[in-house]
């Protein structure tokens, strides 16, 4: 079959690397791309009616659109308006994502587990709410801020400031309403599963890395590292995961009449009470995808199919027992303001030496030359017979590949060590 990826961050890298290992895919197309993929189509993401008509005129047969922002503004309505197969939920299904408070209200009314919080559209009464409340404290831009509009204030000044800069744009159109909510005290997971709309199926469990800093210090960021399996999600939270979580989102997905054939991302936190959402995505996550993608043995576009075509329950997953690990080398000063054009250098001697991938995210080609154009830009990910082995192999290969700034942090899957 053909494959059309839409995206070019690493997300979209290793989704095409995997796609391109299957013996069921004979091409992959790539648009907009990035240096580390092949096939570049060099069509805008946001040009839905160019891709479509790029999707027939060449005969492709699954699309999968990688980022948030195509499938909240409607690419999959428009693509399936054409009778083309594209993995993902329609517009109204995937503000799931697209709105924290249309998410909230989801699970509080399908008795999905999840942080008691507030929604407001205007500042003085959020400030209100957090001098009731207290702190620590989380608050969320209630739209789409590419992982960073989450504060999680341990003081309340902090949780003002927070407040603040939302209704003052720094989070663009995303930041004019905000969700406060409980701040939940735990370990984090990362449970992904297919669903069709009639059936929910997961795939193996993740553990990100949100903050900048080791030992999980400093702001938020869009990720900088995951591995895969989770220790925390043993046999008996897996059980409790799908009572809990997994079947009321699929009952409430039927319920509520949504179109949602697709991937769903719970960001789950395992308090002492019990694993509750913190937050549904809509699409692979990323640094997640790229070490959950590097054990599955079973084919990644047979599985979109079956759920596009609503045969998931036909459909089983196959994955490699040797964990894997993500590292995520980023710009200097990423989060907040970095530099860019610095030459990269080192990667294939990485790969070579190490057996690791490397997946771009933030790189361009400039004058011949491949630099850092982005805050993440490169997701360094390695596999081991154990997890000691897969992060050892993935900072052998980090400790190959330079530019002026590069930074990355050294303890990730601290907490699986910890345990």
């Amino acid at each position: 079959m053909k494959v059309l990826v839409v995206g070019n961050g690493g997300r979209e890298h290793a989704l095409s690397w995997r796609f391109q290992q299957s013996p069921h895919v004979e091409q992959v197309y790539c648009a907009p791309s990035n240096p580390g993929m092949k096939n570049v189509i060099n069509i805008d993401i946001t040009d839905f009616e160019e891709l479509a008509d790029f999707a027939i005129a060449e005969g492709i047969d699954l699309v999968v659109p990688g980022p948030e922002a195509p499938l909240c503004v409607g690419i999959v309505d428009v693509f399936r308006t054409k009778g083309l197969k594209i993995f993902g939920p329609n517009k109204k299904a995937a503000q799931l994502e697209g709105s924290k408070s249309y998410a909230k209200d989801f699970m509080n009314r399908h008795a999905i587990p999840t942080a008691e919080a507030g929604h407001f559209n205007n500042e003085a009464d959020a400030l209100t709410y957090i001098q009731e409340k207290g702190a620590p404290i989380v608050v969320k831009a209630d739209g789409l801020a590419a992982g960073k509009g989450v504060t999680v204030a341990q003081s309340i000044e902090e949780a003002e400031q927070a407040v603040k800069d939302c209704f003052e744009g720094s989070f663009g159109d995303a930041g004019y309403e905000v969700v406060i909510e409980e701040c939940l005290i735990g370990e984090e997971a990362s449970i992904l599963a297919f669903v069709d709309g009639k059936t929910i199926k997961p795939l193996a469990s993740s553990q990100d890395h949100k903050a900048v800093g080791e030992g999980d210090t400093g702001p938020n960021t869009g990720g900088m590292g995951a591995y895969s399996p989770a220790p925390v999600v043993d046999e008996a939270l897996w059980k409790t995961v799908d009572q809990l979580v997994l079947q009321p989102f699929l009952k409430g997905v039927q319920d509520d009449g949504l179109d949602f054939r697709g991937i769903i991302y719970a960001g789950i936190m395992v308090t002492e009470k019990g694993p509750k959402v913190l937050e549904f995505n809509v699409r692979f996550g990323d640094p997640e995808t790229q070490a959950v993608l590097f054990r599955m043995e079973s084919c990644l576009a047979e599985a979109m199919l079956a759920s596009v075509n609503q045969e998931l329950a036909d459909f089983n997953f196959a994955w490699s027992s040797d964990p894997a690990v993500c590292v995520v080398l980023a710009s200097g000063g990423y989060p907040a303001s970095y530099e860019k054009g610095f030459e990269i250098t080192g990667i294939d001697e990485a790969e070579a030496a190490t057996g690791a991938v490397v997946f771009h995210a933030g790189t361009s080609i400039i004058d011949g030359k491949l630099v850092n154009t982005g805050g993440r830009v490169l997701g360094v990910t390695a596999k081991g017979k154990d997890l000691r082995e897969a992060v050892d192999t993935a900072y052998a290969a980090v400790d190959r590949i330079h530019w002026e700034g590069a930074f990355c942090r050294r303890d990730i899957a601290h907490k699986a060590f910890d345990r």
